[in-house]
């Protein structure tokens, strides 16, 4: 399976100094132009304007928040009647790799995954320690209730199978959209995990104390 099965939705919110670079380094991972959608919610800088300059499909997302800018994207391939296999979706904050796509892929690929999260092992240093107590809370809350094993559920990069992405019914708002697919996943199929590297993310942080304080108190 090679990178002509997979379309990268990139939800994006004022990140003007980071998404041109998010898009140049997955034209460099031989993606074309035709497979980035970057789902844009309204933001008051260059963002789309830089994007569209990039040569790739921007749409305004209906809604507000990430689980609104997936389905938005979702009802955008299902008009122009895409058939990819696979949707990878990352953040544009330039703090996921690109050059971990394939290993993604390659993963779901051979071992059978109907969705691949990129754990982030490396560069943990760069998620506020707020923000890492309420992922390791989620995280461990959600291995005892779906008996899996994972080290990042809420990780912002993940591939997973375009069919089952769009049966997710979007009942849970805002941050929490991660663990929704993740459990929509292992309800009926095989969530895996790949390490990847976090890298500092460019441009004004949007999550702060409150954020990481909200995520400790997610119920899934």
């Amino acid at each position: 399976m090679g990178m002509n099965d997979v379309v990268v939705v990139i939800p994006t919110l004022n990140e003007e100094r980071a998404i041109g670079l998010v898009i140049e380094e997955l034209l460099a991972q031989g993606l074309s132009k035709e497979q980035i959608i970057v789902v844009d919610g309204r933001s008051t800088d260059r963002t789309r304007e830089i994007a569209r300059r990039k040569g790739v499909k921007v749409i305004i997302q209906k809604g507000k928040g990430k689980a609104d800018a997936i389905a938005t994207a979702i009802e955008y391939l299902d008009s122009q009647g895409s058939n990819f296999k696979y949707v990878l979706i990352m953040d544009g904050d330039y703090t996921y790799p690109a050059k971990y796509i394939g290993k993604l892929l390659e993963y779901a690929d051979n071992h059978r995954c109907d969705e691949v999260i990129g754990a982030r092992v490396k560069g943990r240093e760069h998620i506020p320690k707020i923000l890492r107590l309420g992922n390791w809370f989620l995280t461990r809350l959600f291995n005892a209730l779906f008996g899996t094993r994972l080290r990042d559920v809420l990780s912002g990069m993940y591939v997973i199978k375009a069919d089952i992405l769009k049966e997710i019914p979007w009942e849970m708002k805002g941050f929490s959209v991660e663990a929704e697919i993740a459990a929509h996943v292992v309800s009926s199929g095989r969530v895996c995990e790949v390490p990847i590297e976090y890298r500092e993310r460019l441009g004004r942080k949007k999550l702060g104390v409150r954020h990481g304080f909200l995520l400790s108190l997610i119920h899934i």
